[in-house]
């Protein structure tokens, strides 16, 4: 069903020429990750290099009111056959009609203010293969509905279809000690990655504060647990309810952010949140940059049993913008776990070479990662990560 729905919206698209001109845009990067400490398996290696191919088609007619778009995404891994990968990011028809725009297809939708995690976000599945740090999505099958009144946007979603995480593989890295076993996950629902999923969200816009409250009713995206089978962790899924909060307002440098979930399942109920300031220093030494400084607070009431590693923790940040012509930035900071004194640090930079052109490095580090203390399986994967793409 999933594959038919793709190949039905690639036909739509590439027959609908005629309805006007095809816009095509995307980039081609090259990447090399590299770590500082031999692995501890020796499967994994210190070097993976790589490319992805990221193209997009995008065509709008009918007064700009309908729109189709393509995005497709493929990454090669030397080394990691988990991470060599393929998605269809988005293959979407827009509608634009007097109350409300549909949208029907494979798309993408962001939820979520806060630095550190987005607990909110919970419409797409997170593509971990691609960053650990959670922020790429694998693409959705959507119905969506959309509406801005007066009294906010109110977006309403039918999910059919259920996306998998991608994990490392064996030879992949960084990655738990044990292989998580991709091929045979386990759900609570009898219909496995076919149940339908629900969620509706509605934004509040009030000068200088955006309120948003979400409901999401289906399979969690997060797997639930693992069980050992043939020495190997197989993920499962179980069915969700989740009610979610983001809170962003802006007071001159001040931008206050936060998320709220309480979420229940068959097994447990819990609630978490993340929440926080970015305080913006603007012209500092009399230059043009200016400096964020971030602080955010990370918490899960279900303590040393919660799935995430952030369930105590205090992120500290500092967010340079040198506002020139090749849009350089650069985000630096740690994560401080404050039960274990566990850190993970990151470095996150990039500028634009040129029109075409951009150079992105990325840097993360575990630090006091004793053997009874999480992630203790990260002790050894330090690693620098820098890409090269163009863009046409």
């Amino acid at each position: 069903m999933k594959l038919q729905l793709h190949f039905v919206f690639l036909s739509l698209l590439l027959s609908s020429t005629a309805l006007g001109a095809v816009e095509l845009s995307g980039n081609i990067s090259a990447q090399s990750r590299l770590f500082f400490s031999d692995p501890i398996d020796p499967d994994q290696h210190n070097h993976y290099p790589g490319f992805a191919l990221e193209p997009e088609i995008y065509q709008q007619w009918d007064d700009n009111r309908q729109r189709l778009t393509l995005a497709a995404f493929y990454r090669y891994d030397q080394y990691d056959d988990a991470r060599t990968h393929a998605d269809i990011r988005e293959l979407a028809w827009l509608g634009m009609f007097d109350q409300w725009d549909v949208t029907v297809g494979i798309s993408k939708v962001f939820w979520g203010v806060t630095e550190s995690q987005h607990l909110v976000d919970i419409i797409n599945q997170t593509d971990l293969v691609e960053n650990i740090d959670g922020e790429e999505k694998l693409g959705q099958p959507m119905l969506r509905f959309s509406t801005a009144q007066d009294w906010g946007i109110l977006d309403a979603f039918i999910l059919p279809g259920f996306r998998e995480r991608t994990f490392a593989g064996p030879e992949g890295r960084p990655r738990p000690a044990l292989i998580i076993d991709t091929d045979n996950a386990t759900y609570e629902s009898s219909d496995r990655d076919n149940h339908i999923d629900y969620a509706v969200r509605w934004l509040g816009l009030f000068d200088e504060i955006e309120l948003g409250l979400s409901y999401f009713s289906g399979t969690g995206r997060d797997p639930e647990s693992f069980q050992l089978i043939n020495n190997e962790l197989v993920p499962h899924y179980v069915l969700i309810k989740q009610v979610g909060i983001d809170l962003l307002a802006i007071v001159e440098a001040w931008t206050w952010k936060l998320e709220m979930i309480s979420r229940t399942s068959s097994a447990q109920t819990y609630q978490a949140m993340t929440g926080g300031f970015e305080y913006t220093l603007y012209g500092i030494f009399d230059s043009p940059s200016d400096l964020g400084i971030v602080i955010e607070y990370l918490y899960d009431d279900r303590g040393e049993l919660a799935s995430s590693p952030f369930q105590n923790d205090l992120t500290t940040a500092l967010r340079f913008g040198l506002n020139d012509i090749q849009s350089s930035e650069v985000l630096l900071g740690v994560i401080s776990d404050l039960d274990h004194s566990i850190t993970a640090g990151f470095i996150e930079a990039s500028r634009r070479i040129g029109d075409s052109i951009k150079i992105t490095l990325e840097a993360r580090t575990f630090s006091h990662t004793a053997a009874d203390r999480p992630l203790h399986d990260f002790r050894r994967d330090d690693f620098i990560q820098a890409d090269l793409a163009w863009y046409f």
